[in-house]
Parts: structure tokens; sequence; C-alpha cells
């Protein structure tokens, strides 16, 4: 049985209906497992923690921040509440080790998968916050542990997509606009691998491999940023 004090006494608060809490970190996959465990799983609170966390971060921009365009708050929004950002979060906060996941799902640890794992608990975790303690305490949980990273956002640029971002210094550094170019193309139609060439002038920059032209291209920009330093 998982003893979830330590975890309230990192939130800094108690819940009073403790399987809200432990609801929120049920993924589906352990209750295939287990079906008699007793609660559901994360998904219905996950979908009002998303909407919770979503107006609650809106709001703090538009008040905050009454010159920005709206493109702009969408683009820092989004660099808040995505699923990178929220797994991180839940690593600050050790929810990693209150998950309920199936044996298989237990060993797939830094994948992908588990990152959305994650993101989708932390959300959960704000739906029942939300639910036990009220929009007060749940609006303190999100300044305090994700609106408190806007300033390491916004300083470093961090709202803007790999692409985005290389193709900016490019052009501030050395007046050029970056180009890809697809250098090989593996596998059958419905499972390709793309490698793409980001290039500055007839400089071959870095390259990146992905399923989709477009992914690729992101890894090459992020490898692109690596190797210049940028």
């Amino acid at each position: 049985m998982k003893n979830f004090s330590k975890l309230e006494d990192i939130l800094g608060f108690k819940f009073k209906d403790e399987n809200l809490l432990k609801q929120a970190v049920v993924h589906r996959s352990y209750l295939n497992e287990h079906p008699a465990f007793g609660l559901n799983h994360n998904e219905r609170l996950e979908f009002l923690g998303d909407a919770v966390l979503e107006i609650v971060v809106t709001e703090y921009l538009f008040y905050h921040f009454p010159e920005t365009p709206e493109g702009d708050l969408t683009n820092w929004r989004a660099s808040l509440v995505n699923a990178k950002m929220l797994s991180e979060i839940a690593n600050e906060i050790g929810l990693e080790d209150y998950l309920y996941l199936s044996k298989g799902e237990s060993k797939d640890k830094n994948s992908k998968a588990r990152q959305y794992i994650l993101a989708n608990a932390v959300e959960a975790l704000i739906g029942a916050v939300y639910l036990d303690h009220g929009l007060k305490t749940v609006k303190k949980f999100i300044k305090e542990n994700i609106i408190s990273k806007l300033d390491n956002i916004l300083e470093n640029k961090l709202y803007l997509d790999p692409k985005s971002k290389f193709q900016e210094k490019a052009q501030e550094i050395h007046g050029v606009t970056p180009y890809y170019k697809v250098l090989s193309e593996t596998g059958p139609d419905h499972s390709k691998i793309f490698e793409v060439g980001l290039y500055l002038n007839e400089e071959l920059v870095a390259k990146g491999k992905g399923s989709s032209k477009q992914e690729a291209q992101v890894k090459a920009a992020a490898a692109g940023l690596k190797k210049k330093d940028w």
C-alpha cells in the first residue's frame, strides 16, 4: 500500500478525500491487472485538470501581460502546459514513485510513453486538488509549480520550437535563412524513416531522423542549436 503523506507534505496540504489523490495516479493499465482495485483510472480527473490548468494559466497571462498579442500568449501557454514541462514538474514533486502502473508500463522508464503518463498524472492531480480543495488552492499549486517556470521560458525563448529558434538565431547572427533537405528515406511506406539535413548556405549544420519530415526537421534543428551553442 502506498503512503501518500510524503507527497502531501510536498504539496503543502492534506487531502480530505485521499481516494481522489490516489485515483489521480492510477493508470488504466494497472486496472487491467488489478480489476478489483476499487478505484477508477485517472482519465476523468485528467480531463478536468487539463481544463483547470488551461484557465488558470490563461487568466494569469491575460492579466499580467496586457500588451502582449494573442499569438505570443498562446505560445507561452503551450510552453507551460505541454507534456515535457508537466512531466518535469511530476519529477520535481516525486509523482512517479506513486504511480499505479501495470508490470509492463513499470519497466518502460525514460520513454516518451512515460513522459505522457507523468504529464497526464499532473493534470489528474490538478483535477483532484480542485475537487478536494477548490479553486484558490489549485491556483496556488499551479502558480508555485508551473507558472513559476515562465521567467526562465521567456528569458531563454523556450516558447519557440527548435525550428523557429534556429531560424531566428541564424538570421540574427548570419543574416541567413536556414533550409532543410531530405537526405534519405528508409523503410516501407507505412513505416518510413526520414533523414533530413539542416543547412546554412552550403554548410550542412546537423542531421535529424524521424517518422515524418517535420519530426526529422525538428530533431535536426535541435541538434543544430546544440552544435552552434545557441
